[in-house]
């Protein structure tokens, strides 16, 4: 395919979301993992795309996103830059590479702008992380920050959980997202939190919310491209909070199945999938093969 061709929408940059914040027009945000995946993201206007770490699951087969490292994800932020000409691009930044101290998340931040491609990055984290935040703006990278569920962190919130489901837990979300706007985040994730309390804290905050399993009062909205488009067999488990739009897996094993079918009966490919070569050509082709077969019988001979 190659590189993706120019695009006639116009190119979307953080004061591009600014404005749709200010005219309180929805956020569009979307993951992508490689060239394709970012291409039709960004053919269908996609407002941002996002590489999440969860490529580390629905890309690279791992268990968790805690198993996925820099480079994989700079590899996935390039394809992704290469197919996406129009789209505001988010590079997640990956566990372990963040969270020491703000000097190794700015290290880890400009790593990801310069070689990954991308607009903006991605951290998890509230209030303990708003001294990181606050050196990685102040160094003019862009950053989106992420709280409620974070699902790097899940292993010490007792797995994928809804948070801010009582009084105390969704003011500490509420706080989370202060702290994270006060350190310069341009917005924030919120991730499975009750759609009350998400659009609640909305309404307190200056930047804008992209939600996950956090209702439709959030600034925009998030979701993981492989769940909405429905590229995974059967039986696969979704939040709650999925909407499946289509069903690619269904489509690809159909068309797989049709091929290797079609193989199997000689049926493909049919003549007007191959290269004609003119009589004459082939003719001489076949007396030159026959009189190398004579040249060898002689040899042995």
């Amino acid at each position: 395919m190659g590189a993706a061709p120019p695009s006639s929408r116009k190119k979307v940059t953080l004061g591009t979301l600014q404005s749709l914040y200010a005219k309180n027009e929805p956020i569009t945000m979307l993951t992508a993992y490689d060239f394709p995946s970012a291409h039709v993201a960004d053919a269908a206007g996609m407002d941002v795309i996002l590489v999440g770490d969860s490529l580390a699951m629905v890309a690279l087969g791992m268990e968790d996103t805690s198993e996925v490292g820099m480079e994989e994800m700079i590899v996935a932020c390039r394809a992704v830059a290469r197919g996406a000409r129009s789209s505001f691009l988010v590079g997640d930044l990956p566990m372990g590479t963040y969270e020491s101290s703000p000097t190794q998340a700015l290290s880890s931040a400009i790593h990801f702008i310069k070689r990954g491609r991308v607009h903006s990055i991605k951290l998890e984290g509230g209030s303990e992380m708003a001294p990181t935040i606050s050196r990685i703006t102040s160094a003019g990278i862009p950053v989106l920050a992420h709280v409620g569920l974070t699902p790097q962190r899940q292993n010490a919130l007792g797995g994928f959980r809804v948070q801010g489901k009582s009084t105390a837990g969704a003011l500490k979300v509420l706080s989370d997202a202060l702290a994270v706007q006060a350190a310069g985040a341009w917005g924030v994730v919120l991730e499975a939190v009750p759609a009350a309390v998400a659009s609640l804290i909305t309404s307190k905050l200056r930047i804008p919310t992209i939600g996950i399993g956090a209702g439709n009062g959030c600034s925009g909205q998030v979701l993981v491209q492989t769940d909405m488009a429905g590229n995974f067999p059967p039986g696969r488990f979704l939040p709650r909070f999925v909407k499946q739009y289509g069903n690619v897996w269904a489509e690809s094993l159909r068309a797989v199945e049709a091929y290797r079918d079609e193989v199997k009966r000689r049926e493909y490919p049919a003549p007007e999938h191959t290269y004609p070569m003119k009589r004459e050509e082939f003719e001489e082709f076949e007396k030159a093969v026959a009189l190398m077969e004579v040249v060898d019988v002689v040899e042995v001979e």
